[in-house]
């Protein structure tokens, strides 16, 4: 008989790792992520959300605004008075100053798991392997931690005072908040889901 020699070849090699595409798309969840830290601080810091009529609403103070006429134009404007204050029980809500500390309490801590997320998103690009899969992992869960927390807070926000709301008087560190939610869930749920797409830039799509 005559032997037959198999030449067993080397393994075919998938496709070249996209390495570029990996890392564009964790910066811009890294960058995304420190804009929305951003905006949530200084809307927190604020504070001032609501304007209702010749009052505004916000998580630390009340305001009252007195009316002024100008000097030249005679237009009217308001302007917030001095005697803004913490008792938020002057305002007239039943319950406000309960539920904006419990609102204003939920949001910073929200603030809070966003900037731990956000350096273990920053701390696993750089170290490799499982460390750097875990603490990736582990930020985006307190990413996405920190928008549901926000969402409660505004949505608690809302309801507080929701005889007052409209729609134009919401001030613009509102809607810092509003964005700021947004972008929590977006950047926590793409962080996430990125680990999914890890076998298709190794170059196995099989694996998905």
């Amino acid at each position: 008989m005559t032997a037959i020699k198999i030449r067993v070849g080397a393994a075919p090699r998938g496709k070249p790792t996209p390495l570029f595409l990996d890392l564009f798309c964790r910066s811009l969840i890294i960058l995304c992520t420190f804009l929305s830290v951003i905006l949530s601080s200084v809307a927190v810091c604020d504070g001032h959300w609501l304007l209702a009529g010749r009052r505004m609403f916000g998580l630390w103070y009340f305001c009252s605004l007195e009316e002024q006429q100008g000097p030249a134009s005679g237009a009217q404007s308001f302007k917030a008075s001095s005697n803004c204050t913490r008792r938020l029980e002057e305002a007239g809500v039943d319950g406000l100053a309960a539920g904006l500390a419990a609102c204003r309490s939920v949001i910073t801590l929200a603030v809070v798991s966003a900037v731990f997320g956000l350096e273990l998103l920053v701390m696993s690009q750089a170290s490799e392997g499982r460390d750097s899969s875990r603490r990736w992992t582990f930020g985006a869960r307190l990413v996405l931690l920190a928008g549901v927390m926000a969402a409660g807070g505004l949505a608690a926000f809302i309801l507080l005072l929701g005889a007052f709301a409209t729609l134009l008087g919401f001030t613009l560190t509102f809607w810092c908040q509003f964005t700021a939610t947004f972008l929590f869930f977006l950047n926590g749920a793409a962080a996430r889901h990125i680990q999914r797409f890890e076998p298709l830039f190794n170059g196995h799509p099989d694996k998905l």
